[in-house]
C-alpha cells in the first residue's frame, strides 16, 4: 500500500486515534483540571444560593475582593505603562549588559513567590536596606501598597514579555517613513508604533491583572494578613479555610475562578482582534 493510500485513509476513513486520543486527554484533564474547577461551584451551590449569597457578602469577604481588585489594578496600570518603555528601549538601542537586563526582568516568573515576597521585606521592611530610613508613619509594608509592590514584582514580566516580542517583530519601516516627512520622535511613537502595540497592551493588561488578582506567596508576607486591613481574596481563602469555614473561603474562591475565566474567555474570543496590527 502507497504512503498517499495510507495518508487518504487517515483522512477519510475512520481514524481510530482520533476518539482514542481525545478520550485519553479527557481522562488525564478530568481529575487534574475539570474536577477541582468543578468542585468548587459544586461545593459553593450545594446549600443553595442563599447560603452562597450570604457568605460572599459578608463585609469581610466584601473588603478582601475589594482590595484585590484595586490593587491589582493599580499594578497593572504601572506594569503596562513601564513595560512599554522598557520594551521600548531594550528592542530599539543595542548597550552593554542589555541581554543580562532582560533575564533579570524575567527573573521574577521563576524564582518562588515566597522568595520575592521576601526579597520585598529585605529591601523596604522596616530594618530593611531602604526601609530603615523611612519614617514610621512613612513605612510600606503591610499596608496595601505594599501588596501593589508585591504584585508588580511578580507580575511585570508577564505585560513586558508580550510587549517586547511585538516590538521585536514590528516592521520599522512605518516609523522611518514618519521620521522622513518630519515627525518628531514622540509624534511617530503616538500616531504609528503604539497603535501597532493595541492587542499586545490589552494582552499584558489582563495576563497581568488575572495574575495579581490571585496572587498569594508574596502577598501574604509583605500585607500582614490583617482582617478589613491588608487581606486581599486569595489570603481570604487561606485565613477562612484555617479557621474552618469552608463556605466563606470557597464562595470567595468562585468568585476569582469566574474571574480568571472571564479574562481568559475575552483573550480566546478576542485573539482576532488582538491581532490585528
Amino acid at each position: 500500500m502507497s504512503a498517499t493510500v495510507r495518508a487518504m485513509r487517515h483522512v477519510r476513513g475512520f481514524d481510530v486515534v482520533r476518539p482514542v486520543s481525545i478520550g485519553v486527554m479527557l481522562a488525564i484533564m478530568l481529575p487534574l483540571v475539570l474536577l477541582p474547577l468543578a468542585s468548587i461551584f459544586i461545593f459553593g451551590t450545594n446549600k443553595g444560593l442563599g447560603s452562597f449569597w450570604a457568605a460572599l457578602t459578608a463585609p469581610e469577604a466584601i473588603f478582601a475582593l475589594k482590595l484585590s481588585i484595586v490593587t491589582s489594578f493599580w499594578a497593572t496600570v504601572f506594569n503596562v505603562l513601564f513595560g512599554v518603555l522598557g520594551a521600548y528601549v531594550l528592542s530599539r538601542y543595542m548597550f552593554w549588559g542589555r541581554t543580562a537586563l532582560i533575564v533579570t526582568i524575567s527573573l521574577p516568573t521563576a524564582i518562588p513567590t515566597a522568595v520575592a515576597g521576601f526579597a520585598l521585606l529585605l529591601l523596604w521592611g522596616k530594618y530593611g536596606m531602604i526601609g530603615q530610613f523611612l519614617s514610621e508613619e512613612h513605612q510600606i509594608m503591610f499596608t496595601p501598597y505594599a501588596i501593589i509592590l508585591a504584585n508588580i514584582f511578580v507580575t511585570f514580566p508577564l505585560a513586558f514579555g508580550v510587549l517586547m516580542s511585538v516590538f521585536e517583530t514590528m516592521s520599522r519601516s512605518l516609523e522611518e517613513a514618519s521620521a522622513t516627512i518630519g515627525a518628531t520622535r514622540w509624534q511617530t511613537f503616538w500616531h504609528v508604533t503604539l497603535p501597532s502595540l493595541r492587542g499586545a497592551i490589552v494582552t499584558g493588561a489582563l495576563l497581568t491583572f488575572a495574575r495579581a488578582i490571585g496572587e498569594f506567596g508574596s502577598t501574604i508576607l509583605v500585607s500582614g494578613n490583617l482582617a478589613m486591613r491588608t487581606q486581599t481574596a486569595p489570603l481570604y481563602i487561606f485565613a477562612k479555610f484555617n479557621e474552618g469555614q469552608v463556605e466563606a473561603a470557597n464562595a470567595v474562591a468562585i468568585v476569582l475562578a469566574l474571574f480568571s475565566f472571564v479574562i481568559f474567555s475575552i483573550l480566546f474570543f478576542a485573539r482576532d482582534w488582538l491581532d490585528t496590527d
